[in-house]
């Protein structure tokens, strides 16, 4: 059994108006992770992955290099026991 595992993440750089979220929600339903992302008000991203652990490490490995038109500056990971319902929602 794969040890289950739960990180939020901010993103920065060139992270809004590049369809980050759209990208990284569909990322994450095709990894099985649960959560989901968010644009910050200082223009970064916030996301939650909770799943397998190799399945949010993949979504870590997404979120470093970002979608096409992204540029991703930094990343900073915050392991979290948060609980949300299952399936990944892009929040508003």
């Amino acid at each position: 059994m794969t040890a289950e595992r739960c990180v939020r993440v901010v993103v920065r750089g060139r992270v809004q108006g590049v369809a980050f979220r759209a990208h990284t929600a569909e990322a994450a339903r095709r990894a099985g992770v649960a959560g989901w992302v968010r644009n910050r008000g200082d223009g970064s991203v916030e996301a939650l992955f909770a799943g397998p652990a190799d399945a949010v490490e993949k979504m870590l490995a997404f979120v470093r290099r970002g979608p096409r038109f992204a540029r991703v500056d930094a990343v900073e990971e915050h392991a979290t026991s948060a609980t949300d319902p299952p399936g990944f929602e892009i929040r508003y």
